[in-house]
């Protein structure tokens, strides 16, 4: 994994870097870090390792919290100081197409990690060595990870990073996506205590 390329991006949040990382310079989908400004990286380091979500992040979809929890944590990071890796593993790594396809298997009754599994993949198929890999070359030692995911504290914790704490990230559930969210909490292990 390779810093590509790099620049400074005003948001509505805030001023951030955001940096390009992949193994290819003319990869069309490379994973990407926003740093907050004033971030010291020496330090311990706020970071929300966020997996791509076209529906929830870009359209607002309400059949996930993918997209509230983006906004939550750009917002974080910017008033907190900060990382935000953004890897590319839409649908639980299943990409855009199949997670349609799963839509209407879960519109017929399946939740979201039995559609996954109906297609023929994995429940959960993303791999957060990737995160791992990118918080080592940006030089982070120590993080406080913006997670309910304990796969991605697993994946901190089998690595050289460490993990100081954990500051939860619930949004809260609506009606279209109550179901998916117990999904996560029963089937994945979420810590939600709202649900």
């Amino acid at each position: 994994m390779k810093r590509q390329a790099e620049a400074k991006l005003p948001t509505d949040w805030g001023e951030f870097k955001i940096i390009a990382y992949s193994d290819n310079e003319n990869d069309w989908m490379p994973h990407l870090v926003m740093i907050s400004e004033n971030t010291d990286l020496s330090q311990t380091v706020n970071v929300r390792i966020h997996s791509e979500c076209i529906t929830g992040d870009l359209f607002h979809s309400k059949r996930c919290d993918c997209g509230k929890q983006l906004d939550a944590a750009i917002k974080y990071i910017h008033e907190n100081g900060g990382v935000l890796l953004y890897l590319r593993q839409e649908g639980r790594n299943i990409g855009i197409i199949n997670k349609l396809k799963a839509y209407n298997l879960q519109d017929k009754g399946l939740n979201t990690a039995e559609a996954n599994i109906e297609l023929g993949f994995p429940a959960d198929g993303r791999d957060f060595k990737i995160a791992v890999e990118i918080l080592e070359e940006l030089g982070i030692k120590s993080i406080n990870l913006l997670t309910n995911n304990p796969e991605k504290i697993s994946f901190i914790n089998d690595s050289s990073i460490q993990l100081i704490n954990r500051i939860p990230l619930e949004i809260a559930p609506e009606k279209e996506n109550l179901d998916y969210l117990k999904t996560k909490k029963n089937f994945f292990g979420h810590f939600l205590n709202n649900i």
